[in-house]
């Protein structure tokens, strides 16, 4: 292959990544302005954790609340952690009702990803002014 062929196949590579699961983060970001817009700001991480679990179930997904997320330090395990709500077994919802998203929080979710065979997760903001941030982290990279 050539070099001009392996940059086309790596740009193309992040086109992918980029888009994977499109369709349903679309689905779920919708839905999180959906409970959003009727909720508002204010109430605890929890509140919102249960709407859009409701929010979530009522358009058709599978969700589960509290995904345990299990990390590895040299093939022992070092600790667990819970994914607010994972989605089609998919999709890693990370769930914050902060001012603003902060670099830690992208961290926490990148860093759920990487302890999982999942690619894609969303830093969902109930702040004062709702936020997305949608995280790719690709498990072939770990190979």
């Amino acid at each position: 292959m050539t070099l001009k062929e392996q940059i086309h196949a790596d740009k193309m590579q992040e086109v992918e990544e980029e888009y994977l699961h499109a369709e349903l983060t679309e689905a779920i970001i919708k839905a999180f302005y959906t409970v959003y817009n009727s909720l508002g700001y204010g109430f605890l991480e929890k509140v919102y954790e249960n709407a859009l679990y409701l929010e979530l179930l009522n358009m058709g997904l599978t969700v589960v609340r509290q995904s345990p997320v299990t990390v590895y330090y040299q093939e022992k395990e070092v600790g667990q952690y819970y994914a607010d709500l994972l989605v089609d077994d998919l999709v890693i919802l990370e769930l914050k009702a902060a001012e603003t998203i902060c670099k830690e929080h992208e961290y926490q979710l990148i860093n759920y990803l990487k302890a999982t065979k999942i690619e894609v997760g969303l830093l969902l903001n109930f702040g004062t002014k709702p936020q997305v941030k949608r995280k790719i982290f690709s498990n072939r990279r770990m190979c």
